[in-house]
């Protein structure tokens, strides 16, 4: 499940991505409101943590623009602003949440969870590749029906390949989208990619030689 965190605070944003990363999800990050509306406009996002106070465009107008293309990613605002006329601001341009910070991430993550559901009264699709299958609805992943036990990277590198079958992704790549952006040891990117292997078969992942990794085997079974 991907979502997009916008937010100028490096130190926050990448605390944010660690923490989302623990409990299964896929997180990218923007750093300013321009390419945080970019980024919504164009990824396949569950969900939007956006700060207010952004550089070049502040997060009211990027909800705001959203809205107004239609967009209906679920947003939600994260703000140093504590004024209720500030929350109400942000309910009205089209945020469906909004909390202030600080906050505690349990918190946060039970709000975002309540958003999530409010905004899929039906069950994310599952992700199928050969015998493999990975339900976002129940964090579970299967092997010919038998559940296989994943780590949160685990899960996290897994349901990056399914979302993204039938391309070679590159060591880099997946440090930037897997991992957090301090972690640039391409090795690590091998070991996990062993770890796979090791519970889901040889061939669920096959080497390109020198362009990276794609999902092998057998075809992607639609759900």
């Amino acid at each position: 499940m991907r979502l997009l965190v916008v937010e100028d605070e490096v130190r926050l944003a990448h605390a944010l991505r660690r923490g989302l990363m623990a409990d299964g999800f896929s997180v990218d990050i923007a750093l300013t409101g321009p390419s945080g509306l970019q980024a919504a406009r164009d990824g396949a996002y569950e969900a939007v943590l956006l700060d207010v106070m952004l550089p070049g465009l502040s997060g009211y107008d990027v909800v705001r623009t959203l809205r107004a293309e239609d967009n209906p990613v679920p947003v939600l605002m994260l703000s140093a602003k504590d004024g209720v006329h500030d929350q109400a601001d942000g309910l009205d341009c089209g945020a469906d949440d909004y909390l202030v910070k600080p906050v505690s991430y349990v918190v946060l993550l039970a709000h975002l969870r309540a958003v999530l559901r409010r905004h899929h009264d039906t069950r994310p699709p599952a992700l199928s590749w050969g015998d493999v299958r990975l339900d976002p609805a129940v964090h579970e992943v299967t092997l010919a029906g038998a559940p296989v036990a994943m780590t949160p990277r685990e899960y996290a590198l897994l349901e990056f390949f399914l979302r993204h079958p039938d391309r070679v992704v590159t060591k880099v790549e997946l440090l930037d989208r897997v991992w957090d952006l301090g972690d640039r040891d391409t090795n690590t990117v091998e070991v996990y990619v062993g770890y796979l292997r090791r519970k889901l078969g040889p061939d669920v992942i096959e080497t390109v030689r020198g362009a990276g990794y794609r999902l092998g085997g057998s075809a992607i079974v639609g759900t």
